[in-house]
């Protein structure tokens, strides 16, 4: 295997989340405020990504840095019903998937700052 210049491991990722998640180079641009044709050398490795328009992609996919550069800030075991939640969240439109997004981030908001993530008997019910 070749090994990933650095040059374009930014753009390969961004496609790769992009293309997991269903979103054509159109839909992805006009939401982080760029021209398709940036994003396009963008994710060649043509075109070096502004921290701005990082950021703005990671709101985007619902993620942050340390993700999207596989740094794990947590060794948890994953909860209950986690996997199930993420295939389907795969499967969803771009708008279901923002919809789901915004829900979620209203009812974490809503929690104590103090859960314990390993506690999950908040969100399964119990």
């Amino acid at each position: 295997m070749k090994p990933r210049q650095k040059k374009d491991f930014v753009g390969q990722k961004v496609r790769n989340l992009r293309k997991e998640r269903g979103m054509t180079q159109s839909e992805l641009a006009s939401r982080i405020g760029i021209i398709q044709s940036d994003l396009c050398r963008m994710e060649k490795g043509e075109y070096k990504v502004s921290l701005e328009v990082l950021f703005r992609i990671l709101q985007v996919f619902g993620m942050n840095i340390g993700e999207f550069f596989n740094e794990s800030t947590t060794a948890a075991e994953p909860i209950a019903g986690e996997s199930e939640l993420l295939e389907s969240y795969r499967r969803l439109s771009p708008d279901a998937r923002s919809e789901v997004l915004d829900y979620v981030r209203f009812k974490a908001q809503q929690l104590p700052k103090t859960v314990d993530v390993e506690d999950d008997s908040r969100v399964s019910g119990a």
